[in-house]
């Protein structure tokens, strides 16, 4: 009976121990779980990304200023051609026939030329022959065996053919005008029929051929590309487009390195040799052409590939750096406590209103600052989980950043080794993490 008893009584113990820590369990204010990246010692290199196109240095279109039909081709995609090689033939029949005809009337012209020429030397003789006359008659006049009416008759002849003359040198004149102007249509009709032969303007590779034989080009309104000639594949160029807010660290002659889809595991190297000042803006996104230069000796990168480049703008080594991510943290305490914790580590409430650009600390009005001074944006909060994992404010200055990792050039306030844990997101009891990017890991 006592062995019974005895036992009751332990079962009862057991339950009330049991409710005890339970109660006391629920009973607790829920505690925080921080998520934590460390501080570390590396190597942060900033640089500015882009994609671009990989083009030739110079490209040439061919193209062709008679209308026609392409009768033979002489060059094709990849021919390696020379300057004043011929590539394409335009049938020539219509030119040559247009050239016959403008020859012919060339020869009309200078028969014309001849005719009065011929003309002229008449009216020059019969001009003199009148003006004699007319000398004579003076003379007869005067002796009274010619009447005036005669004397007038015999100056009436000689001031015409004098006009004669005159008449006749003028139409000299038009002849020979027209004789230039009928070699001038022969030399019109000369190039047209010249221009039947189309020739490679440059040293180059063909890298495209619009044409084939038998096809009709017309020249009326624009004049058709027929080839696009690259001049020199190996020395190339990559055209990117790099944000307004990135032109400003891109310098002429600075090196950059760009990867392409077709050789993923190479990176190829280059260097800067413009930025252009014509921007190009698409729904309010403004960019501009940065060039990047590059020697391509294999012929391994063709035009139009499209190339993923980077261009280092500025190089932190073996410096202290901290995760982008704790520049963003900001713990779940209310404006009161994270005044107590700036004050209790030395971070004046002036300093926490100019970090809060950074996405860290409380915003100076939460802060009890009625007129919070200007953000600092080189200027941040981050938050360091001590070992009894509650964490302690540090106020650093950034550096340069990889976007991943931000380099520490000076710390403010607040104690920070390499090493040392600092928090990335949170959890509250059942609450979801707070923080950017922090998964809860099970």
């Amino acid at each position: 009976m006592k062995l019974l008893k005895h036992k009751w009584l332990l079962a009862l113990g057991l339950l009330l121990i049991i409710a005890v820590v339970v109660g006391f369990t629920y009973s607790r204010a829920p505690q925080s779980q921080y998520f934590t990246a460390k501080a570390q010692r590396a190597d942060i290199h900033d640089v500015v990304q882009a994609t671009g196109t990989i083009n030739a240095v110079i490209t040439v279109q061919v193209g062709s200023q008679v209308s026609g039909t392409i009768s033979r081709l002489f060059a094709d995609f990849n021919s390696h051609v020379h300057q004043g090689q011929v590539v394409a033939h335009i049938e020539p029949s219509l030119f040559e026939g247009a050239l016959l005809q403008a020859k012919a009337d060339l020869q009309n012209a200078r028969a014309n030329v001849a005719a009065a020429q011929a003309e002229l030397q008449k009216a020059q003789a019969t001009a003199v022959q009148t003006r004699a006359d007319f000398q004579r008659a003076i003379g007869l006049a005067r002796e009274g065996v010619m009447s005036q009416q005669q004397l007038d008759l015999a100056r009436a002849n000689a001031d015409t053919a004098a006009a004669a003359v005159t008449a006749a040198e003028a139409t000299v004149k038009q002849a020979t005008a027209q004789v230039n102007l009928k070699a001038a249509a022969v030399g019109v009709a000369q190039t047209n029929l010249d221009h039947t032969i189309i020739q490679a303007p440059i040293n180059g590779i063909v890298v495209a051929r619009n044409v084939d034989v038998g096809q009709t080009v017309a020249a009326s309104l624009q004049a058709p590309t027929l080839f696009n000639i690259a001049q020199d594949l190996t020395k190339m160029q990559v055209d990117t487009q790099t944000d307004e807010s990135d032109v400003g660290n891109i310098r002429v002659g600075q090196e950059a390195t760009f990867t392409v889809d077709a050789y993923p595991n190479q990176t190829f190297s280059g260097h800067v040799v413009q930025i252009r000042l014509n921007p190009t803006i698409v729904q309010n996104v403004v960019t501009y052409d940065t060039v990047i230069a590059f020697d391509n000796p294999q012929m391994k990168l063709f035009p139009g590939m499209t190339a993923y480049v980077t261009i280092p703008v500025a190089t932190a080594e073996d410096v202290l750096s901290v995760p982008n991510t704790a520049l963003r943290f900001k713990p779940s305490l209310s404006a009161e406590r994270i005044r107590q914790l700036y004050a209790q580590f030395g971070i004046a409430e002036a300093h926490a209103a100019l970090a809060r650009t950074g996405g860290n600390g409380a915003p100076g009005k939460s802060l009890g600052l009625q007129n919070p001074p200007q953000p600092r944006r080189d200027l941040a909060v981050i938050w360091r989980l001590r070992p009894d994992r509650s964490i302690e404010p540090v106020m650093i200055r950034t550096g340069i950043t990889d976007h991943t990792q931000t380099a520490v050039a000076e710390l403010l306030k607040g104690a920070l080794q390499a090493g040392d844990e600092l928090a990335i997101g949170e959890e509250v009891g059942n609450r979801q993490p707070s923080g950017p990017g922090v998964a809860i890991r099970h």
